[in-house]
């Protein structure tokens, strides 16, 4: 930052007339923060009319506050930041309303659709396929012109695709291989597409919200079948060069480093392609502290517009004739700008790189016009541009983990105490305690945004820091024109690697902490500012009561007799969190997404570790990976919990976890509640080859309410039931006995092969909770299940209209949806 130098100038300005003009600009920079905060809260936008009377109230509200005398100056102060405040919201909400009236219309969801576009950015290879952005240019159905969103993403899938689950069903269709896309190409194909829909969870990641971000308002696959029109490539544009040039990049140095496990680190560094790094290894890198150096993030350019502008300074005063048209401290600050917003295009203009470039610009331009404001209102400038440009930043971690970093390092006046060390030893221990006054400022955050602090962060950043930006990554970039350098950062990538798989090793290397409210976050981020501050330490120390509500935080537990069940999003599978006072239980884990994705890593380990949950169990019903898809990273991450499954002595998780078998029969109690396993019998095993015929079935009861978790049980299952706890098939007015329940999680997620009738009238639930994929392939809940609940009143609950769906035993006739608290305008609302 000292190459963009916010206080110096090249004019002189008198310390009064800067701090009256930074205090004038105050209200109006507060106003965008508020005003934008604000909007991001509703969740139903307004019509767009409302929205432009609010622009011009807002103008009309500043005009007032600027027509006041300054004998008036707290008037003119509150009225300039209310109107501020207006004109953000409005402006922000009419944008919203802008964009929101492109998304696609209900009724083109699922159909074939004809669509010529060009691919506008880098394709992103896959096991089974690839996934790429389409810019729409036509698109028409059943030969009628119609109007799609502008942008589009898409699968390409290989192999089979749509398989489906039962007899009679499609057994899927054979695609035809993916072509090597590159950007800028314009192709006919013809795409099936639905509205962008994630998964919504307490504390989980916002994936519409990501979506909305990217310009993304439908995804989608192409239909590449047998009885599909081919897809056909058409013409190479100009059209995203920069793109174009990234694909290249990336491919020749996956040729390059073909047999380097470093080559998705490089890919990474040199053009942003954080899909290249593998899972395992952001395991590590998270658990060091160091993920945000391993992409292209605001450190990355911070550093290369600082090192440009140094490198063009110096050649610049080589030149007489050129610093006497231009200055060298000018032309080095607009250079290194230049330089710094072409490296972030190429590395693909993301979230980070966008705010990063505006932040410099911000301090920049105040540098070149000769201003000297206090840091407050520089730090306070570059959160207002960044938020006024991109709003949704506000919803975003790296947002705050930025400007929070920036506004430690200025409110300790780390950038004057490094301009006056000297010497080696002096830098060393000024750069350890930025690391060190960063580290306690951000703790408290990463508490509340991830629930998950790095205790060895400080040592691996020391380390990783100087490593990786002035080793490695001038390497990589350097490698692009000549590229056995990229052999030699991989190498030095490859040894920091192993370095930070050890120090992840370590005992409590990363501490989990349940993720507490906002206002306990609040606090324990303003004591660790206090602690970082260059105060007295009998005032830093002040901060430490600040930090307990954040550190000592617990979520409301389970009333003793009682029990919870939390129906977790995770698309097509089953994962049902059951807790009591003082136990947990987990049945199942979700599916299987993809090589590098499950719903353990990317759900259940963030919402276990949200809610500070340890647990004794972890049931899977049966082998199907819609169930077991996520237990490796759930059983990793929770180590004292046992195993109870159906799964076969050959499984690949008896290695990590030897199981238990479930049988009929099996009963335990937890703080006043009952468990009983009611299928599948001991002789099944081995004589059942059908893996859904072996769900293990639970029976959950506190003597007041009772809960049947069925698994993928069909109806010879659900027969098996009823004749071993009925003794018989009951009628009309016979009240099953023990296979009674309150809850039922639907059977095989509401597939046509389960829920009889004579089930249904059994259990006689009250509520029904099926978790299945918004628009999954198989038709989950089919027509006539849905037909049979409804006839019995059965009220049913699904996680694409519900998200995650809570339900409390001493709270029986509610259900707390996630996406109903949770929502705001940019989700997408199920038809």
């Amino acid at each position: 930052m000292r190459a963009l130098d916010i206080h110096a100038g090249p004019y002189p300005s008198t310390a009064g007339s800067r701090f009256a003009v930074a205090r004038g600009l105050t209200p109006a920079l507060l106003g965008v923060l508020l005003g934008n905060a604000l909007q991001l809260q509703q969740a139903v936008l307004m019509p767009a009319g409302d929205y432009l009377l609010g622009i011009g109230l807002g103008l009309l509200m500043l005009t007032l506050s600027l027509s006041l005398r300054a004998r008036w100056p707290m008037l003119r102060w509150v009225l300039m930041g209310a109107a501020f405040t207006v004109l953000a919201f409005a402006t922000t909400g009419w944008r919203a309303q802008a964009f929101g009236s492109q998304a696609l219309e209900p009724a083109l969801e699922g159909r074939d659709i004809a669509v010529t576009g060009v691919v506008a950015a880098m394709p992103q290879h896959f096991e089974g396929g690839v996934r790429f952005r389409l810019d729409v240019e036509s698109a028409s159905l059943d030969g009628q012109s119609l109007r799609l969103p502008p942008r589009l993403e898409l699968g390409w899938y290989a192999g089979v695709f749509a398989r489906g689950d039962g007899p009679g069903e499609s057994p899927g269709e054979l695609q035809r291989l993916p072509a090597p896309l590159q950007a800028g190409e314009r192709w006919q194909m013809t795409v099936r597409l639905k509205a962008p829909h994630g998964a919504i969870n307490p504390h989980g990641f916002d994936f519409e919200l990501w979506q909305w971000v990217q310009g993304v308002q439908a995804t989608g696959y192409v239909r590449a079948g047998p009885r599909d029109p081919a897809p056909t490539w058409l013409a190479s544009t100009w059209r995203h060069p920069v793109q174009w040039a990234r694909g290249q990049v990336r491919d020749q140095i996956a040729l390059r480093l073909a047999d380097s496990e470093s080559a998705g680190l490089i890919a990474a560094l040199v053009v942003g392609d954080q899909a290249a790094i593998d899972r395992a290894d952001w395991d590590v890198f998270r658990a060091t502290g160091v993920a945000h150096l391993m992409s292209i993030s605001g450190l990355h350019i911070t550093m290369f517009a600082w090192a440009a502008a140094l490198a063009l300074g110096w050649l610049w005063r080589r030149s007489a004739w050129l610093c006497l048209r231009v200055p060298a401290p000018t032309a080095a600050l607009l250079g290194g700008m230049a330089l710094a917003t072409a490296y972030a295009l190429f590395s693909g203009w993301g979230v980070p790189a966008q705010r990063t470039i505006l932040m410099l610009a911000s301090v920049g331009a105040l540098r070149l016009l000769g201003v000297r404001w206090p840091w407050p209102q520089v730090w306070l400038l570059a959160c207002a541009v960044v938020v006024a440009v991109d709003p949704w930043a506000l919803l975003q971690a790296g947002f705050w983990l930025s400007f929070v970093a920036v506004g430690v390092l200025f409110a300790t006046d780390a950038g004057v105490s490094r301009a006056s060390s000297s010497g080696v030893k002096s830098r060393f221990r000024t750069l350890m305690r930025e690391q060190w006054m960063i580290t306690l400022a951000l703790t408290p955050l990463s508490l509340l945004l991830f629930g998950q602090v790095s205790l060895v962060g400080l040592l691996a950043n020391a380390l990783a820091i100087p490593w990786v930006t002035l080793l490695v990554t001038p390497l990589a970039m350097l490698g692009v024109l000549l590229h056995p350098l990229w052999d030699l950062a991989a190498l030095a990538i490859g040894l920091l690697a192993r370095l930070l798989h050890a120090l992840a090793q370590w005992p409590w290397a990363s501490v989990s902490l349940a993720q507490a409210p906002w206002w306990a976050g609040a606090v324990g981020v303003l004591g660790g500012l206090l602690l970082a501050l260059r105060l007295p330490w009998s005032l830093r120390l002040g901060g430490v009561p600040l930090l307990l509500p954040l550190f000592f935080w617990q979520v409301p537990p389970i009333p003793a007799g009682e029990f919870e069940l939390l129906a977790a999003d995770i698309g097509q599978g089953n994962a049902v969190l059951v807790r009591t006072a003082h136990h947990a239980l987990l049945y199942d884990a979700g599916p299987k997404y993809s090589r590098e994705s499950d719903a353990g890593h990317r759900v259940l380990v963030p919402l276990l570790r949200s809610l500070g949950v340890q647990l004794d169990t972890l049931v899977l019903s049966h082998r199907d990976s819609d169930h077991t898809g996520g237990a490796i990273a759930v059983l990793k991450m929770q180590p004292q919990a046992a195993l109870l499954s159906s799964i076969e002595v050959e499984h690949a998780l008896q290695a990590l976890r030897p199981a238990t078998r479930c049988v009929a029969g099996q009963r335990w109690r937890w703080d006043g509640v009952d468990f009983e396993v009611l299928h599948p019998l001991a002789s099944d095993y081995g004589d059942v080859r059908k893996t859904n015929a072996m769900s293990c079935a639970l029976r959950i009861g506190n003597g007041r309410q009772t809960a049947l978790l069925a698994g993928d049980i069909e109806q010879a299952q659900e027969a098996q039931l009823l004749t071993r706890n009925l003794g018989g098939a009951p009628g009309p007015d016979h009240r099953a006995g023990n296979l009674q329940a309150d809850v039922l999680l639907v059977p095989h997620h509401g597939s046509k092969t389960s829920s009889s009738a004579a089930f249904l009238d059994a259990v006689q639930p009250r509520l029904a909770l099926v978790q299945t994929g918004y628009r999954n392939r198989f038709g989950h809940p089919a027509s006539p299940v849905l037909v049979r609940y409804d006839e019995r009143r059965i009220k049913m609950i699904d996680t694409p209209h519900c998200g995650a769906a809570s339900w409390q035993s001493w709270h029986p006739d509610g259900v707390q949806c996630a996406r109903e608290e949770q929502k705001r305008y940019w989700h997408h609302v199920v038809p």
